[in-house]
């Protein structure tokens, strides 16, 4: 063990030496003195790890040395020790950030257990926390043997994603290369999964989970009270792991009254899960219901400027017309800003709609999608990004202020996304789309081992561009790349956030209710 140097400051030190050799002989450095004026001396020429500081000495008081040491050495841990258990003392010596408090008179235990609490303590929570996934571990590999329904799936990634964070503040890189490896493993599993049984979700009174197109069904419209307005907040892109790294934010201003997660259909990409949340349709009944409102990939414009139309005719559908209803879509900061300053007027409405375009606002162009690259290289430092960008943004004064009006909140997304770092080849013709992780169009040739293939789109309720059309979707962590300039282009896209595929961060996504504290 390093040596952890202690400055022990008392005036009547010398009846404290059985505690100072109790110390020593446990490999502690101790150094003493007798008053604050020589601490000061002692500390402003040597580094201490820890101060044992007593209150009530002559000359410069115990608190009137700390707060010298608190100028000087801000960071160093200071315990006080005094006789008196006068509360203001305490208050005092809080208000000035002490480690921690001890009444005389001490003995070496306590001294011992304060050491460990405020030296050892991140030591000591990060070996708890490794030994306790080192068990789960293996829990986990078992279970992911035998995963064979939707609902143990999303159990199984939550589980992953909980030590993922757990593990995050531990600079144990074992650990977290066996995490990751769980991960690689748990998403290879999912795509064999997906395989076998997302065609079946389609057919009539299958077992299948809550998707992107029965989710304002079976999950929003119980929620919608005439008694309490409801802020229905989609923010765009979001993985589960990044709603946990802001939720604490969140839970200064509302208490979770549910969370659960559901799947986004395929592909998991905005033009297609977001729309079928808001119409209530799979994009083949799109297509043949609202011509005008669905466009293909091949198709020029913007594939997603009718999602307020979509949602006026589901809730028609839904009996819901009289619902007053509001939508929103804010794909820039000043757009946020001024939905902010007007907040006061969804005051009135049933039910408010937010699509909050969060990764746009970060990786829009191609070079914003460099800065991405730089800022998040990972998923620790993808969800911190996150974390950075909820903390300052106008969605976070939305919130605030929906709390102060007395909003229940919803708060979802329509896909995840996933790092990618695999190529794999792809050869289609001109009318291909051009998605990284899913292509549709004709006569695709591809790396079977490494794609879900979906021969005919109908079988999972989608349209076909042309007759013989069939979907492709990149499984793990993989990406669709064509052989022309290969190299550059893989390059260029490893290790970047993408969607439109198979995996568990672009399908199992959160769904929470939450009400203003």
């Amino acid at each position: 063990m390093n040596h952890i140097n202690i400055l022990w400051v008392d005036d009547e030190i010398d009846l404290l030496k059985p505690h100072i050799l109790f110390l020593e002989k446990k490999n502690y450095n101790v150094t003493t003195c007798k008053s604050g004026t020589e601490a000061l001396e002692i500390i402003d020429d040597t580094n201490f790890d820890i101060v044992f500081l007593d209150e009530n000495m002559p000359g410069l008081t115990g608190l009137e040395t700390l707060n010298e040491i608190k100028e000087r050495r801000a960071n160093l841990p200071v315990v006080m020790i005094t006789k008196s258990e006068e509360e203001y003392i305490m208050e005092e010596a809080i208000g000035n950030k002490i480690a921690d408090y001890l009444i005389k008179p001490v003995n070496p235990n306590q001294i011992l257990l304060s050491l460990k609490k405020n030296l050892d303590h991140s030591r000591l929570i990060s070996e708890k926390t490794t030994s306790n996934y080192q068990q789960e571990f293996r829990k986990i590999a078992m279970d992911m043997s035998m995963v064979n329904s939707y609902e143990e799936w999303a159990d199984l990634y939550q589980k992953l994603i909980y030590w993922e964070l757990q593990l995050e503040d531990i600079e144990d890189v074992g650990m977290t290369e066996i995490l990751e490896s769980q991960k690689t493993e748990a998403n290879a599993q999912f795509g064999k999964f997906i395989e076998k049984n997302y065609t079946d979700w389609f057919e009539k009174d299958a077992d299948a989970p809550t998707m992107s197109h029965n989710l304002f069904k079976n999950k929003i419209v119980p929620e919608l009270s005439d008694k309490q307005p409801t802020l229905l907040v989609v923010i765009d892109n979001l993985r589960y792991d990044q709603w946990k790294a802001f939720e604490p934010i969140v839970s200064n201003y509302y208490k979770k009254t549910s969370e659960s997660s559901f799947y986004s259909i395929l592909p998991t990409a905005t033009q297609y899960a977001r729309n079928a949340i808001f119409s209530g349709l799979m994009p083949i009944e799109m297509e043949k219901r609202h011509p005008d409102y669905w466009k293909n990939d091949t198709d020029d414009g913007g594939k997603n400027l009718f999602e307020a139309e979509f949602l006026e005719a589901q809730l028609k559908r839904l009996g819901l017309q009289n619902l007053k209803t509001e939508y929103h879509k804010i794909t820039n900061f000043q757009a946020g800003k001024k939905l902010v300053e007007n907040f006061k007027s969804l005051k009135n409405n049933d039910l408010s709609v937010i699509v909050y375009n969060f990764v746009d606002m970060l990786s829009h162009s191609k070079t914003e999608m460099e800065v991405v690259k730089e800022l998040a290289s990972n998923d620790k430092a993808y969800r911190s990004l996150t974390l950075s960008w909820f903390k300052n943004s106008p969605l976070l004064e939305m919130i605030q202020k929906a709390q102060q009006m007395g909003f229940k909140l919803i708060l979802t997304t329509d896909h995840g996304t996933i790092n990618v770092n695999n190529p794999s080849k792809v050869i289609g013709d001109r009318e291909t789309s051009l998605n990284l992780r899913y292509k549709t169009g004709r006569s695709l040739t591809y790396e079977a081992k490494d794609v879900f293939v979906v021969k005919d789109p109908k079988d999972i309720q989608l349209p076909s561009i042309t007759m013989s059309s069939s979907f492709i979707f990149a499984k793990g962590d993989m990406f669709l790349a064509y052989p022309n300039n290969y190299n550059h282009y893989v390059s260029y896209f490893r290790n970047t956030y993408q969607h439109g595929g198979v995996s568990l961060e672009e399908m199992i996504i959160p769904f929470v209710v939450l009400n203003p504290k």
